[in-house]
């Protein structure tokens, strides 16, 4: 029988060469017990070749990859810092929602509100101190927005009429005037801005936005009785205190005399009372004049008779 390890007879008569490996050293083993034989060592590597094969690696155990093993991970590792975090974060969720809640109801009611009809007025003027709602641009029909500007400027120069009236009476009072002249004109400022405002500036603002023709009635009536009063201020009549609590034309050619800079403050204002009655004439006949035209007095004169009717039945 031929040996395990005889060469092929079919082989070609050539040696393998390795690029990698150096030239093969054959060298012969004796080993204590008797056997021999040889093998061969390459000088590049520092392991021996033997011609027997290796050995195969011992088995791994079957648990040794156990993927159903439980970890046991400490769940209560946040400390103080982390609660607070988390009781902020709740506290702020629950804050979002409130005022989501209240933002839907707001809007809520705002639908209601434009349904039925109602304006909410959003506080815009002054702009430094918002006291009022006041939008002519976006508020009055382009054709009645000259006339309300005009309007707007005659409201503006009543309180500056008022108010110069403060200055003038209280220079007559340092000079000698009774003290009573100047409480009477810080009561025409405090009465007449606001009652300007409420009785006349604000129905001609609503009448002219919603085209109301009882509101226009309104506007003319207290609208008169501000023309009135602008022209018996620039006159000043010796009526109450000899006048000398409105800055018109008769006191202040009655203080000209004895003090020359008091009279020219009361001749100032008397010039400022002109300016506000003939813009206040102007405004009333522009505002008639649309009152006329566009069929509002008809109207104002059957809502007239039908509440007349109702009244008496």
């Amino acid at each position: 029988m031929a040996g395990r390890y005889d060469k092929n007879p079919f082989d070609e008569d050539e040696e393998e060469v390795n690029p990698f490996s150096g030239p093969a050293v054959k060298v012969k083993a004796s080993g204590q017990y008797g056997g021999g034989g040889f093998f061969t060592t390459n000088p590049r590597s520092t392991v021996p070749i033997a011609n027997s094969r290796l050995s195969p690696l011992p088995p791994e155990p079957v648990d040794f990859y156990d993927r159903g093993a439980t970890v046991d991970i400490p769940l209560d590792t946040e400390g103080p810092k982390s609660q607070d975090l988390r009781k902020k974060e709740k506290e702020l969720q629950a804050k979002e929602a409130e005022l989501r809640r209240r933002e839907q109801e707001v809007k809520r009611k705002e639908d209601a509100a434009a349904r039925a009809g109602i304006v909410l007025e959003e506080k815009n003027w002054p702009p430094f101190f918002p006291i009022i709602h006041h939008d002519i641009a976006n508020d009055i029909p382009i054709h009645l927005q000259r006339v309300q500007y005009v309007a707007f400027c005659t409201f503006l120069g009543l309180t500056l009429c008022l108010f110069w009236n403060i200055i003038a009476v209280t220079t007559a009072w340092i000079k000698g005037e009774a003290v009573k002249i100047w409480f009477l004109a810080i009561i025409y400022f405090i009465a007449g801005v606001p009652g300007g405002y409420v009785l006349w500036y604000r129905p001609l603002y609503r009448a002219s936005r919603n085209e109301s023709a009882l509101r226009f009635g309104w506007f003319f009536l207290f609208y008169l009785l501000h023309i009135g009063f602008c022209i018996f201020a620039a006159v000043a009549p010796p009526i109450v205190f000899k006048g000398k609590s409105l800055t018109g034309i008769l006191p202040a050619i009655d203080l000209v005399g004895g003090n020359a800079l008091v009279g020219i403050f009361y001749f100032v204002g008397f010039g400022l009372f002109c300016l506000e009655s003939v813009l206040s004439i102007w405004v009333m006949q522009q505002v008639y004049m649309y009152f006329r035209g566009s069929g509002k007095a008809a109207e104002m004169k059957r809502d007239a008779a039908r509440g007349a009717m109702r009244a008496a039945i």
